[in-house]
């Protein structure tokens, strides 16, 4: 928010410097992102009245004698079509700063400095300056906007400095205000902040306006969704007048970044900026009906706003109608049926309060925002909605815009905007704060909030006025005494109930970190993804109506459809990722996830769900495959100190046939596969990719496992390669555990090759594995292996009708 000096001190005597009074609102709790003076470019610029000028032959230049006052008496050459003898105009003495343009003289590059120079022949001691060399536009003073010199007024003083004369001396204070302070949203509310702040007393704004007897006989108001709007104000004027705002007012709205328009729009913008209420004016000649009615849009129901655009609404959206149509939307933008117009006579003046939440979902899904929108987003409450439409009342008075006439209409739910009584005690608001604040400070900092307390022994009483709805109970309490005592009183202390511990972390984090460090170690990268993710992901995976994964929870206000689900699996993410990665030319990679996925016990909600720990991992690049994938897994299970089984297995989204479930102890706890070629195709994938999921939410009751020492064998280990002709239906993993149980010196069995094709026959694979014996009490001999890889083939052959390729 954007707040100048010179506003503030229509409020507020103010008697420190900017940067002190930046300070000051830090101290008490405003962040100021920015801070400063409006003619910060501008130096050594004063008022210089031309005494002669000359033409100079052949060119379109003058040479002018320029008297600066005290300065002295400057020639000076002039390219200005508007320079003359007698006129007073902006002078840039020699080391001047000014703003440096095109030659346009309207395209801004950067700051100059002038300096002495010659032109075509002349000596030049100094510039005469435009406008925009200034940085002043034609709201900030008039003729500004001129494409030539500023002139003065005949009676400004020659040699005085021109930054007071154009309000080029004032300072910005850009505030960032908080979700929780929507009443300092506004030149007014932080006024009331920094007159606390100072021990200043804060001035009254001028709410005064005199009715006349004309009415507006038959008009009404009705508001058909109080809940959507607690109070709706309409007060008709007449006789208006339209025309421009006078120079002050121009003046201040170009400061905060309004343009400035005509004087009735401008005392809407002027509200908005100094007390925080947003308003409309209705031109009265196109309201229909003469009357004004605040409903839910029909499905449908369509209009074009200010700046041209045509919305259908929803019975979600909240509008501002007429006797017929709407014209407005409601705390968002007003109808291009019902403007200002030149034409424009009479004006019905809208202040209102609308749900923040209603304004918040209607600005998002029109992707529709404006200055009103946001201000209720955060909150206006209906204090602020009477007292802003007296002051637009007392401006229409002030600026001679319009006559006000004493129909005036006010609809709302009888909330009472009186000040409420709360009672806390003292000793529990210290202990918020850890010290003890005096009761004098107490008082006299709640005092300067307007809180009027009174203190009878540890009973503290307070009236909180109707714009402070932030205020519920003691800790609010304490945070304003602190904040305006100062942050610097707290002194460390430890809470009530608190113990020192030596910190580190627990087993679940030193286990997970682990996994990750493992598969770091592997060449996997980890990233991390949103917890949400889109409907159309599921539609992705292929998952039939009755999934589980079609179970997710749905996001009530969501940033956009893509972010609108909480994840069930990620799986979708992962496969996105690995997308994104081909299509920017990593054509290899190992990736992983570590996060939570979200299992509700029941929709719609009942109570939290489950957030289930899962691991995802995916890999591609030509050099990748199934097996290689089974490998991160199997290390994710020798970090755990346990083991993995694979089963053929099913899932929609990976290949029929280069697909596993993995299982521990018999359950279930993951899977593993190839993606198919159509989500390769849908998502542009160029190389072949591979995903697993662990639940390691199932697995936590292995974290910590022990691993059991082996002594190391006194003997040397023995290795035989064997190659398996089998069908194409029997898995590596049925193969490897009836290796395993044929015989007890097995310790390891690796998958090294497979081959399909001749003369292998078409229904059958070949497997070569390297299968290594361990020796226990005695040295194992050539006979004793050859016994056991016949006990192997016999099994294998028995069970699966396995053969050993020749």
């Amino acid at each position: 928010m954007l707040v100048p000096l010179s506003w503030l001190k229509d409020f507020v005597d103010i008697d420190i410097e900017p940067k002190e009074l930046e300070k000051k609102l830090f101290d008490c709790g405003f962040e100021v992102e920015e801070c400063w003076e409006v003619g910060k470019d501008i130096s050594n610029v004063v008022v210089g009245q031309v005494e002669t000028c000359e033409p100079i032959p052949e060119t379109h230049l003058h040479v002018c004698t320029v008297n600066a006052g005290e300065h002295g008496t400057f020639q000076v050459c002039c390219g200005a079509d508007n320079v003359k003898a007698g006129g007073k105009y902006p002078l840039a003495l020699v080391g001047a700063t000014v703003i440096e343009t095109e030659r346009d003289h309207v395209t801004v590059i950067g700051v100059a400095t002038i300096k002495k120079g010659k032109l075509r022949g002349y000596d030049s001691e100094g510039m005469l300056c435009s406008g925009v060399e200034l940085g002043v536009s034609e709201d900030m003073y008039p003729g500004a906007g001129y494409n030539g010199l500023l002139v003065f007024p005949e009676d400004t003083e020659v040699g005085i400095d021109v930054k007071p004369l154009l309000g080029l001396d004032d300072w910005i204070f850009d505030v960032s205000i908080t979700a929780n302070r929507p009443d300092c949203q506004s030149i007014y509310g932080l006024a009331r902040e920094v007159a606390a702040a100072l021990d200043k007393p804060l001035k009254e704004i001028d709410l005064s306006y005199t009715e006349t007897d004309v009415e507006n006989e038959g008009f009404s108001v009705t508001v058909e969704d109080p809940d959507l709007c607690p109070r709706y104000i309409g007060h008709y004027v007449y006789d208006v007048k339209l025309g421009e705002s006078p120079l002050w007012m121009k003046r201040r709205l170009a400061m905060v970044g309004n343009n400035a328009i005509n004087n009735i729009v401008d005392i809407t913008n002027y509200i908005m900026r100094e007390l925080g209420q947003p308003m409309h004016a209705f031109d009265g000649n196109f309201l229909e009906g003469n009357m004004i009615v605040v409903r839910r849009a029909k499905q449908g129901e369509k209009i074009v706003t200010l700046d041209e655009n045509e919305f259908e609404l929803t019975t979600d959206n909240l509008v501002i109608c007429d006797g017929v149509k709407p014209v407005a939307l409601a705390g968002i933008m007003g109808g291009l049926n019902s403007e200002i117009r030149d034409t424009t006579t009479t004006v019905t003046f809208e202040a209102a309060k609308f749900m923040r939440d209603n304004i918040r979902k209607s600005s998002r899904a029109l992707g529709q925002a404006s200055d009103s929108s946001a201000a209720f987003a955060k909150g206006v409450y209906e204090y602020t909605t009477v007292i802003a439409m007296k002051r637009a009342l007392h401006l229409i008075e002030q600026l001679g815009a319009g006559k006000v006439s004493k129909t005036h209409v006010d609809v709302n739910t009888g909330n009472n905007l009186e000040k409420k009584e709360m009672k806390a005690s003292i000793e529990r608001v210290n202990g918020v704060l850890g010290i003890e604040v005096p009761e004098n400070e107490i008082k006299r900092i709640l005092t300067n909030l307007n809180f009027e307390p009174e203190i009878n022994g540890d009973e503290l009483t307070i009236k909180i006025p109707a714009y402070r709805e932030d205020m519920e109970d003691y800790p609010d309490i304490a945070e304003e005494l602190i904040r305006m005592y100062g942050y610097d009183h707290v002194k460390p202390t430890f809470l009530k109930d608190c113990g020192v511990t030596m910190g580190g972390r627990n087993l679940k984090q030193k286990t997970e970190l682990r996994i990750k460090r493992a598969l770091c170690a592997q060449g996997a990268y980890e990233c991390m993804h949103y917890s949400f993710f889109s409907p159309s992901d599921l539609d992705l995976l292929g998952f039939a109506e009755d999934a589980p994964e079609r179970t997710a929870i749905r996001i009530l206000n969501p940033i956009n459809e893509d972010l609108s689900l909480m994840r069930t699996t990620l799986a979708a993410q992962m496969i996105h990722a690995i997308a994104r990665n081909q299509k920017k030319g990593t054509l290899e990679g190992r990736l992983f996830e570590l996060g939570n996925r979200f299992v509700p016990k029941a929709l719609p909600l009942t109570e939290y769900p489950e957030e289930k720990a899962t691991l995802c991992i995916g890999i591609f690049g030509e050099d990748e495959d199934i097996f290689t994938l089974k490998g991160l897994a199997e290390n994710v299970a020798d970090t755990l100190h346990i083991s993995f089984k694979y089963e053929a297995a099913t899932r929609t989204f990976l290949h029929p046939y280069r697909t596993a479930k993995i299982v521990c102890e018999g359950e279930e706890v993951g899977y593993l596969g190839q993606i198919t070629y159509e989500i390769q195709d849908e998502t542009d994938m160029r190389i072949p990719a591979y995903i697993c999921e662990i639940d390691l939410s199932m697995l936590d009751k292995y974290y910590g496992k022990t691993p059991v020492f082996e002594p190391l064998s006194k003997f040397a280990t023995v290795k035989r390669d064997l190659a398996l002709i089998m069908d194409k239906t029997v898995t590596c993993g049925e193969v490897e555990d009836a290796i395993y149980s044929s015989c007890k010196y097995v310790t390891d069995v690796k998958l090294f090759d497979v081959y399909e094709g001749l003369p292998i026959p078409p229904t059958k694979k070949s497997m070569a594995y390297t299968i290594t014996f361990t020796p226990k009490e005695e040295e194992l001999t050539d006979e004793m292996i050859s016994g056991f890889v016949d006990k192997m083939l016999r099994k294998l052959s028995f069970t699966m009708g396995i053969e050993i390729r020749s």
